[in-house]
C-alpha cells in the first residue's frame, strides 16, 4: 500500500502567482536541501515509459483525445521560459526540476497546480502512516528552505483537499490486490464501505456543496466533489470507485486499486484506520466474505452522511433498510471480526480493536473521539470559537480556522498546536519520521529504489515505481533494471549487494549475475 498527497499551496505576498511555478519551487527547494545536507545529486528524472493512465479496469482504454488533461499523467509537466524565470529576476535558462525521486523511495513532483508527495510502497498501515508523515516533513523542509532563501517569497503548504472556492485536490491511496479478484466484486463491496468510511477518517470542512454555497459543517472535505459511482476520471466527474488499471507491477498477477475518495489526514489514528480498515475489507473481498449492503443512490448517500456531523442521518439500501454511516461501518467491522484468524498479527488486531472501539464512541458521543479523528477535532475547535464569539457558520473567520487547521507550519497550524499540547494521539515517533524522510522501507522494492538513488545518484538517470535506468561511464547503452515484483528488491535480498559493491558498475554486475529473484520476477 501507499499514499499520495497533493498539498494546497499559496504565497501570501503573491496572490496572483502561478501555482505550478510555486509548486516547482517546493520541489527545487527540497532538491537544494538534499544536495546541501546529504551531499547527493538531486534530480533523478521520472521515467514515464510504463505509465498507462487511460487503461480502464473494465476492459478498455480511453481515447486520448477524449481524456481530460489532468488524466495524462504519463506526460511531464512543462513550464515556459518566462515561468521558469523564478521570482526576482532569476535567469530563464536556470534548470527547474518538476520531478524528484527521493532517497526514501518516494516521489516529490509537480502535479499540475500542486506539489505532490507519493510515498514509497509499504506492507502495513503503521508504515503507511510513518512514510506519509515523512512526506509532511519533506513539505515542511521545502517550505522553510524557501522562506530562508533571499529573493523568494514564502509559501504556505496545507494538508487539505479544497480551497473552498470550487477547487478540490486529492489525497489518494493505492493497494496491491490480486488480478484474480474480479473488478466488479471489488466495486460492489467497496462502494458502501467508502461512502461510510468518512465517519472514521473524514478531515472536516466548513461549508456545504462544491461551491461552498450553503452554511454549515460537514464530515468530509472531498465528498461534495464526487458525482459518479464508477469511472476513470480523478479531477472531473469524480467517481467513488476509480477504474484506472495501471498496476506498476506484474500486470498478469496484480492490479493496483487507486482510491481517490479519501481525505488528507493529519491525525495519525485517522490515517492508520483509513488504510488499515481498507486493507482488511480488501482481504474479505478476496475471500468472498465481504458484506454488500447495496445503496439505492451511493452518491446521494455519500453527500448525506458527510453533511450530518451528528451521525444520525440514514441512507436507503436497495433492500429497503435505512442505515447510518456508523451502522454501515459496523457491518464491515463485524465481518472482519468473524473472519479474523486466531493467529492474526498484532497490528491487524490493533486496527480491528481501534476500529471497533471508535465505532462504539461514535455511537455514544462523536465529540469524545476528538483525540483520534480529524473532523471531530476540527469541529471541537470551531464550536469553541462559535461559542466564544457568537459566530454563525457563514462567518468567514470560521473558514480561516478551517484552513489554519491544515497549515503545516509548526508555529501556526492548529493541528500542530493540538499535537504539541497532547490533545491528539500520536502513533509514530518524530525521530522515526525524520529517518523515514531519508531512508526507504526495508521490506519492499522501495528499498532498492531508494538505496540506488542514495548510493549512485550520478548513474541513476531515470526511475519509476517498477524500474530504474542506469547510465554507466564508458557504456553506450542505458541499463534498465525492472522491479515489477513489489516485494523484491527488499533489504533482505539486496542490502549485502549494496554494502559489497565498490561502485555502480560493480553493483550492477553483482546484481545481474546473482540470483534472478532479488529484484525482477
Amino acid at each position: 500500500m501507499g499514499t499520495e498527497t497533493e498539498y494546497g499551496i499559496i504565497a501570501p505576498a503573491l496572490p496572483s502567482a502561478n501555482s505550478t511555478l510555486l509548486s516547482s519551487q517546493v520541489v527545487n527547494a527540497y532538491a537544494a536541501t538534499l544536495r546541501e545536507g546529504l551531499g547527493n545529486l538531486a534530480g533523478t528524472r521520472w521515467d514515464y515509459t510504463d505509465e498507462t493512465p487511460l487503461t480502464d479496469a473494465r476492459g478498455y482504454r480511453m481515447d486520448r483525445a477524449r481524456a481530460h488533461p489532468s488524466q495524462l499523467t504519463d506526460e511531464s509537466e512543462e513550464l515556459t521560459a518566462e515561468q521558469i524565470a523564478l521570482e526576482r529576476g532569476e535567469p530563464a535558462e536556470a534548470a527547474v526540476l518538476m520531478n524528484l525521486v527521493l532517497n526514501n523511495g518516494a516521489r516529490l513532483y509537480v502535479d499540475h497546480a500542486h506539489p505532490e508527495y507519493s510515498s514509497p510502497e509499504v506492507t502495513n498501515p503503521l508504515d503507511a502512516v510513518l512514510w506519509d508523515r515523512a512526506g509532511d516533513l519533506v513539505a515542511i523542509t521545502a517550505m522553510e528552505r524557501i522562506a530562508a532563501t533571499p529573493g523568494f517569497s514564502p509559501v504556505i503548504l496545507y494538508k487539505n483537499n479544497t480551497d473552498n472556492k470550487s477547487v478540490s485536490y486529492g489525497s489518494h491511496e493505492n493497494y496491491l490486490v490480486p488480478r484474480s479478484v474480479p473488478f466488479p466484486k471489488l466495486a460492489e463491496a467497496l462502494i458502501p464501505f467508502f461512502v461510510s468510511r468518512q465517519v472514521i477518517c473524514g478531515a472536516g470542512r466548513v461549508g456545504l456543496g462544491p461551491l461552498n454555497q450553503e452554511p454549515g459543517f460537514q464530515i468530509s472535505q472531498r465528498a461534495d466533489f464526487f458525482e459518479n459511482e464508477i469511472g476513470l476520471e480523478t479531477t472531473v466527474r469524480r467517481p467513488i470507485i476509480n477504474t484506472r488499471d495501471e498496476p506498476h507491477a506484474v500486470a498478469e498477477k496484480y492490479r493496483r486499486l487507486h482510491v481517490i475518495i479519501g481525505d488528507a489526514n493529519l491525525h495519525e489514528v485517522s490515517n492508520y484506520l483509513k488504510v488499515g480498515t481498507t486493507a482488511l475489507v480488501l482481504a474479505l473481498i478476496e475471500q468472498g466474505l465481504a458484506p454488500v449492503p447495496v445503496l439505492e443512490d451511493p452518491v446521494e448517500a455519500l453527500h448525506a452522511i458527510s453533511h450530518d456531523a451528528s451521525l444520525t442521518t440514514t441512507v436507503r439500501l436497495t433492500d429497503g433498510r435505512m442505515m447510518t454511516g456508523v451502522e454501515l461501518q459496523e457491518l464491515y467491522c463485524e465481518a472482519v471480526l468473524a473472519a479474523l484468524p486466531a493467529d492474526a498479527d498484532e497490528q491487524t488486531r490493533d486496527v480491528v480493536d481501534r476500529w471497533q472501539a471508535l465505532l462504539v464512541t461514535l455511537r455514544r458521543d462523536p465529540m469524545d473521539a476528538a483525540r483520534h479523528v480529524d473532523w471531530i477535532a476540527k469541529l471541537k475547535v470551531l464550536e469553541a470559537y462559535r461559542a466564544r464569539d457568537g459566530l454563525a457558520w457563514t462567518d468567514p473567520r470560521l473558514a480561516l480556522v478551517d484552513l489554519q487547521y491544515a497549515d503545516l507550519r509548526t508555529e501556526r497550524g492548529i493541528y500542530q498546536r493540538l499535537a504539541r499540547r497532547g490533545d491528539v494521539e500520536l502513533l509514530v515517533d518524530p525521530a522515526d519520521v525524520a529517518r523515514a524522510a531519508v531512508e526507504p522501507p526495508r521490506d519492499t522494492r522501495a528499498y532498492f529504489r531508494g538505496r540506488c538513488i542514495a548510493e549512485y545518484p550520478a548513474q541513476v538517470v531515470g526511475a519509476s515505481w517498477d524500474s530504474l535506468i542506469f547510465e554507466l561511464p564508458g557504456e553506450r547503452r542505458l541499463q534498465r533494471v525492472q522491479t515489477r515484483e513489489p516485494l523484491r528488491g527488499s533489504a533482505a535480498l539486496t542490502e549485502e549487494l549494496f554494502d559489497a559493491a565498490a561502485d555502480a558498475e560493480d553493483f550492477l554486475a553483482r546484481l545481474l549475475s546473482g540470483p534472478d529473484r532479488r529484484v525482477s520476477p
